[in-house]
């Protein structure tokens, strides 16, 4: 039964895990707290693939037995298989901990449930579910990886109120203010790598890194969408493929463009993904599984919108992000956030689903899992994605 303490140290725990974002992959953050007298008495939490588990580094910090009416508050069903640290469940009962509260289930089928199972069995007392869609949240990579062996693809847009993203000559800097950029680099280091198209390469010239007061710059794995190679053909290279982190970039084009500009690329160090196209769109179903067979297992699209326009029509974008500016340019020659469907009736749109909300600043921020019709009507003139 759940007691009115569980989300105060559920809370506690969440905040927990959330100090390791981004570091724990393939694995998923997890927070634990052993509570003692309606007080913290230990507390640990998963730091990176390898270490021990949050139940684990929580039971060790506490250094000795529990005490009488001990509660191990956990983010996450503990694990109940021997993996490479050993089941949590088995350290859980040789504790002598007699009740468990946990956040989220395991996500794996193959073994959800099992660890509750494993602890009633042996009399420990386990509640599920408290605050279980923030638990949930939080892993939103993990649990699409280990349910459906693939990449999530997320995508962000920076937009106004009426769905721009850029006025009509082409100024983009900046719709949103400081802290939903700030934001952005939070969730680029939360992905292993971040994906642009050719044209937002070379109008932007971004960086792709992370980059947070007091915290090192981080570098996620970062793909520019370029089927053509049109990158590369100025005598000035864009940033991505000169700076201190260039090896950390892919180009991922299509066999139509020049291996002349391919070799200058991997001479800088830069990969490059040559995929067989019909055309000059690189076809991300295939991209998909190359990240899936390289263990890559989360892509953020940044842009631009030709780009996130094309994951949407291929059904191949899972996430949504879209930061909403309080702007309004009522201008039909702006640049629209996202285009290419024919959408006559509301049943037939693309909705987002598990949806949350942000306030950061004057900015506003939703996010959710992208749910598709049966079908869509595409207009492909508007696209010269390549």
């Amino acid at each position: 039964m759940s007691a009115p303490e569980d989300e105060v140290f559920m809370r506690r725990a969440i905040e927990l895990a959330l100090r390791a974002w981004g570091a724990t992959h393939p694995n998923p953050m997890v927070g634990a707290v052993v509570a003692e007298g309606g007080r913290v008495a230990a507390e640990g939490f998963h730091e990176a693939d390898g270490r021990p588990h949050a139940e684990k580094a929580a039971l060790a910090a506490l250094g000795r037995a529990p005490g009488p009416g001990a509660t191990l508050y956990t983010t996450m069903e503990p694990c109940s298989t021997q993996g490479r640290t050993g089941a949590c469940t088995a350290a859980i009962i040789a504790s002598g901990i007699r009740r468990v509260v946990v956040g989220a289930t395991d996500p794996n089928p193959v073994h959800a449930g099992i660890g509750y199972d494993v602890l009633r069995r042996a009399g420990v007392e386990v509640v599920t579910g408290v605050l279980g869609e923030e638990c949930t949240d939080m892993n939103l990579i993990f649990n699409h990886w280990i349910t459906r062996g693939e990449p999530l693809l997320a995508g962000k847009l920076a937009a106004t109120l009426d769905g721009r993203i850029a006025t009509r000559s082409g100024q983009s800097r900046w719709v949103t203010g400081g802290p939903a950029r700030d934001d952005v680099h939070r969730w680029r280091r939360l992905f292993p790598a971040i994906a642009v198209g050719a044209g937002t390469l070379m109008a932007d010239d971004p960086s792709l890194t992370s980059r947070r007061g007091g915290v090192p710059v981080g570098c996620p794995r970062r793909f520019v969408f370029d089927g053509r190679l049109r990158s590369v053909a100025g005598a000035a290279l864009p940033k991505v493929y000169t700076d201190e982190f260039a090896n950390r970039t892919v180009v991922v084009t299509t066999q139509h463009a020049g291996m002349g500009y391919v070799r200058k690329l991997r001479d800088r160090g830069v990969g490059v993904w040559v995929f067989e196209s019909a055309g000059t769109r690189v076809p991300l179903a295939q991209f998909r599984a190359r990240c899936a067979g390289e263990g890559i297992n989360g892509v953020l699209f940044e842009g631009g919108s030709d780009l996130l326009s094309r994951a949407l029509i291929e059904r191949q974008l899972d996430y949504l992000m879209v930061y909403h500016a309080p702007v309004i340019l009522a201008d039909e020659r702006a640049k629209p956030a996202l285009s290419g469907l024919r959408v006559e009736e509301l049943s037939r749109s693309i909705r987002l689903a598990d949806v949350r909300h942000g306030q950061l600043g004057a900015d506003s921020l939703v996010r959710g899992r992208v749910v598709y019709p049966e079908s869509v009507q595409v207009d492909e003139t508007l696209f010269s994605l390549g």
